[in-house]
């Protein structure tokens, strides 16, 4: 089990190989995941703040890319598996974008081996 900090939200344990966008959002953490967890928006964005996400998935390195200039340290959490302990942001939050009504579809668990599975 890897701890998950969210500045601002709370910690949290999160199982190897879990999802960090359901990580925060089981924790009680307020994130936005529009696309459902399948790297084709940019809602549930994070700033890695502390400790190493892993490598990115062509689809998030892709959807980052659309972007522009952005920091090395700007992620994905429905595209970053959790295998230790992190620090983290959350760039986008429901209560700051109300219109949306909800935070999204529920990104759905991934297997804690391997990587995620393609579009």
């Amino acid at each position: 089990m890897a701890k998950v900090t969210m500045e601002g939200l709370g910690e949290a344990e999160c199982a190897d190989g879990r999802r960090l966008v359901l990580c925060i959002e089981d924790a009680g953490g307020d994130i936005l995941h529009r696309c459902g967890g399948n790297a084709r928006c940019t809602t549930c964005r994070v700033d890695i703040i502390d400790g190493d996400a892993g490598p990115m998935t062509d689809a998030e390195a892709a959807k980052l890319a659309t972007l522009g200039d952005i920091s090395a340290s700007l992620r994905l959490s429905c595209q970053v598996q959790v295998r230790e302990d992190l620090t983290v942001r959350v760039l986008r939050q429901l209560r700051d974008n109300p219109d949306m009504g909800d935070p999204g579809p529920r990104p759905i668990e991934w297997p804690a081996e391997g990587p995620l599975p393609p579009d």
